[in-house]
């Protein structure tokens, strides 16, 4: 999947773009709307909207001065995009050694492990039987 040039998002930058995601289009009183309290200034996501329209993940309906932003990225092409970078700076681009770091991860319980092990072991037989 071709990221276009995009840079990474700011903790701050993904925050809103997950409220665009959920509303999927909305002024900026509305995206300040679904932030939790304390909600952060209106400038302040004003500002945080037109830095992601340069990055190229939000874009623009005019309605006289007003703006009414949608992503031009969806959940899902950005989650692969993350993904793909977290794999190559963490993992040497390794699935096999990403799975078996969170696989010693004390944090996850025998019945996940067994949940994933299941997923992984439906995943294969689909695509043997392909």
């Amino acid at each position: 999947m071709k990221d276009k040039g995009r840079k990474e998002l700011t903790r701050a930058e993904e925050q809103l773009m997950q409220i665009l995601w959920k509303i999927e289009r909305g002024f900026v009183n509305d995206i300040l709307e679904h932030f939790p309290d304390p909600k952060p200034a209106y400038n302040t996501v004003s500002t945080i909207v037109r830095i992601l329209e340069k990055k190229k993940f939000v874009s623009y309906h005019a309605f006289g001065r007003a703006h009414q932003y949608y992503a031009l990225i969806s959940r899902e092409e950005y989650t692969k995009m993350f993904m793909s970078r977290f794999m190559k700076g963490y993992f040497s681009n390794s699935y096999k050694e990403m799975v078996s770091f969170f696989t010693r991860d004390k944090n996850i319980s025998i019945s996940d492990l067994e949940e994933i092990r299941k997923i992984m072991d439906d995943e294969i037989k689909k695509q043997k039987g392909k």
